[in-house]
């Protein structure tokens, strides 16, 4: 069985709490003592976890190159999942669906970021292509501090051919522009949706544009035409969260 060393209070913490059953054992720093050591050891004796007090040279040599901050987990890695999966979430998900599309997006550092808003807004699933677009290595890992452990995702072979499969499926696509005539704010993001973003480079392609029912901008009021693609997409998931706690908000 392949395993991989994570590292990080953050991260371990939030691998305890969603994906329990992913952790295989926590390493801890035998000096470590501190409430935030005391919080993730009663977790792990919560979960029933394997702990090991060890000294910090061993915590080293279990993650190179980690800023592990004293604390490793050996976890059973995600996976990236394919098309037949993503059509099967799309169906348990219904009208409550909440897609985040990723065109080309090839930094880790942005990748990991995504996840980790993705993990927060709650989106049901993180799709990019698998030709040009960075995948879940251990630098996507780290970023993500636990999201890319908890979030689904799904490698496509072809972003256009699956934009049109989830317009037939009856989900919304909405791409981000810096050229497009509508804002964000304007937009109904509620329903079925998929949320389009556009890589480091060159943004959406031209394809992609075209697979989307509508294409938005975000307000740029400074000197500068774009946002880094990582929080642009903050920006617009947080905008689709608002849309949708709105109405159990307005009700209590």
């Amino acid at each position: 069985m392949a395993t991989q060393n994570v590292g990080g209070w953050h991260t371990v913490r939030h691998l305890l709490v969603n994906a329990p059953q992913r952790v295989l054992s926590v390493h801890v720093q035998a000096e470590r003592d501190d409430a935030r050591a005391r919080d993730l050891l009663s977790l792990v004796e919560l979960t029933g976890v394997s702990l090991e007090r060890v000294a910090r040279s061993h915590i080293d040599k279990l993650a190179p190159g980690i800023a592990h901050q004293g604390v490793v987990a050996r976890i059973r890695p995600s996976t990236e999942r394919g098309e037949t999966e993503l059509f099967d979430l799309v169906a348990q998900q219904g009208d409550a669906l909440l897609l985040l599309i990723l065109d080309s997006v090839q930094d880790p550092h942005n990748l990991g970021a995504c996840l980790r808003t993705a993990d927060g807004a709650g989106v049901h699933g993180v799709v990019a292509p698998r030709r040009r677009a960075v995948g879940l290595t251990d630098t996507v890992r780290k970023v993500a501090s636990g999201a890319a452990e908890t979030v689904p995702f799904f490698r496509i072979t072809n972003l256009a051919r699956t934009l049109a499969t989830l317009g037939q499926s009856g989900v919304r696509r909405v791409g981000t522009s810096d050229r497009a005539p509508g804002s964000l704010y304007q937009s109904d993001l509620t329903g079925p949706v998929a949320l389009v973003m556009g890589g480091e480079a060159r943004g959406l392609r031209r394809l992609t544009a075209e697979g989307c029912d509508e294409l938005v901008s975000l307000p740029m009021l400074g000197g500068l035409s774009s946002l880094n693609v990582s929080v642009a997409t903050g920006v617009v998931l947080y905008e689709a969260l608002r849309q949708r706690i709105a109405p159990a908000v307005s009700t209590q």
